[in-house]
């Protein structure tokens, strides 16, 4: 038997703004300030914007840029690009101009939708390319002003296109939707390379996972331009619920939006939660309902859980990478942990949980044996993922993809236990491990000592060479706000709470170096850590 147009349809996620404009065509489905559009409105603006960029030339496998904050013009382009077959390149707005300019080249960008707040840095970017994109400009109303710098603008471009017209789905689900780039800490960045069966796999996970529904309100904390906002660009849609978006992370917006709209999920890096937890009283607003977080990286310290749970957040904490479409692995809630108390509920939600329901492989193994190892909570090998959330591969980097998914697995880099519950707790990257006189440290597990210092706000740890030992533990701090303390109160901290060997022998203070989506950016620390004291 074959598969023809009645047993067969190649997944897409764009399918799902088609059937939320159907079911609930006068349903709020964009908030962004004073603006509202229905999914009436919604469909048909992704409908103009896609058959525009047909009228101007763009072809199915043709690439479209777009430099933009969590604005409308943005959660568009998650449409309008991918139905007429071409892929997404969303750009992180804070890459200076160099990097740009290579993203845009390497990923043969044909159009670049820009935010006129990024004008400068992306004429600098236009300046260094010797093919330079059509520029199209987005004059968000709620933006900061900027200089004018492309060929239209984004709205005289969606006058061009039309809301009535008919789109084939993909030919082929391995088509590719979207192109991301990693933020590389040594050399140019890799393209991530999307398909959109997983794009489409990966928003159902999320939506099982998360509980999002038709009365869901998702607020924008998350950028849209990482992993396609972790495919919640698509997830909320599928759900039929409200995006609601946010130009700028900051708690005097996000807390009386959520009580204004009656957000009740969002996600977002440590940072968001530390930002909320640490927001003074002026700027805090109180709301009735309780609004499911979700957060990746490092596990929050058990003192911003416990914060954001009395003012009326439940955090869910996830794992994932570029490479899987963002997240992966979930800590899914076991009723029985609701009798723990504070310390004991945030050691089992510092895990990074069971893998997702799309997600179809993870193990724990040898990387040059590929055996896999016992799940006794104890035995560290690396994390490996398979399934079809994984990415395609490295954008014309054969080598890089080969090494990645060798094996038949994806390789994440990440040091690992299995628990005899079946949950994956993340112990360290291959490259974080701290190895002093022949002794392997676990630099994750120094840093869930220093948060819960009182006087710690933040924390990460690197090695530091040393001429006896190899290495040794560097700890970098901030304080919370007003507070102080010295090198030595934080490592007779350590002493009393930890092996002798682990304990840090060097404490700097000062903010940490983040990424655009708020990972700390110990490849910077690594060399400072070098530097003589």
């Amino acid at each position: 038997m074959d598969k023809n147009a009645a047993n067969f349809a190649p997944l897409s996620p764009v399918e799902f703004l088609n059937r939320a404009a159907t079911v609930y065509p006068e349903k709020t489905a964009v908030v962004h300030g004073l603006i509202k559009y229905t999914y009436r409105e919604f469909q048909n603006r992704c409908h103009r914007l896609a058959t525009a960029l047909s009228g101007r030339g763009i072809n199915s496998g043709d690439t479209v840029a777009i430099m933009a904050p969590n604005t409308p013009a943005m959660l568009e382009a998650h449409y309008g690009v991918p139905l007429i077959g071409a892929i997404l390149n969303p750009l992180n707005i804070r890459l200076d101009a160099k990097t740009l300019a290579f993203t845009l080249e390497h990923g043969k960008a044909k159009v670049l939708l820009t935010d006129r707040e990024y004008s400068n840095v992306i004429k600098g970017a236009l300046a260094r390319m010797t093919a330079p994109p059509l520029v199209i400009d987005i004059d968000d109303p709620a933006g900061k002003g900027g200089e004018l710098i492309g060929d239209i603008d984004y709205e005289a471009l969606l006058g061009e296109g039309s809301e009535h017209a008919d789109f084939n789905e993909p030919k082929d689900e391995w088509q590719t939707i979207s192109l991301l780039y990693t933020s590389g800490t040594t050399g140019n960045p890799k393209g991530v390379l999307y398909h959109h069966r997983g794009a489409y796999l990966n928003t159902l996970g999320n939506m099982a996972t998360f509980g999002l529904d038709h009365r869901s309100v998702y607020l924008w904390t998350l950028p849209m331009f990482h992993c396609n906002g972790w495919t919640f660009t698509w997830a909320v849609t599928a759900a039929c619920g409200t995006h609601v978006c946010l130009r700028d992370v900051e708690p005097a917006l996000i807390y009386p939006i959520i009580a204004d709209h009656g957000v009740t999920h969002m996600c977002g890096a440590p940072v968001v939660l530390t930002m909320l937890e640490n927001a003074p009283d002026a700027e805090k607003v109180e709301f009735p309902q309780t609004v499911e977080i979700a957060t990746g990286g490092a596990a929050p310290p058990s003192s911003v859980i416990e914060a954001m749970e009395r003012a009326g957040f439940r955090v869910t904490h996830l794992y994932g990478l570029t490479e899987t479409y963002g997240p992966s692995l979930s800590c899914a809630w076991q009723d029985q942990w609701s009798g723990l108390n504070l310390e004991g509920r945030s050691a089992k939600m510092a895990r990074q949980g069971v893998r997702y329901l799309t997600l179809r492989h993870a193990m724990i193994a040898d990387p040059d044996t590929m055996e896999e190892l016992p799940s006794d909570g104890k035995t560290i090998g690396e994390l490996m993922l398979a399934g079809n959330t994984v990415m395609k591969g490295y954008l014309k980097n054969p080598e890089a993809t080969a090494k990645a998914l060798r094996g038949g697995w994806f390789h994440t880099g990440d040091l690992a236990v299995r628990h005899p519950d079946g949950y994956f707790e993340i112990k360290d990257r291959a490259k974080d491990v701290i190895i002093s006189g022949g002794e392997n440290i676990s630099s994750l597990e120094v840093e869930e000592t220093l948060y819960r210092h009182p006087k710690i706000l933040e924390a990460a740890v690197v090695a530091k060479p040393h001429p006896k030992w190899g290495e040794t533990p560097c700890a970098f701090v901030t304080l919370r706000p007003q507070t102080t303390a010295d090198a030595a109160e934080i490592i007779d901290y350590c002493r009393e709470n930890m092996a002798r060997f682990k304990v840090p022998r060097t404490v700097i203070f000062g903010p940490l170096p983040k990424t655009s989506t708020g990972k700390i950016q110990k490849f910077s620390l690594r060399e400072r850590a070098k530097k003589p004291e």
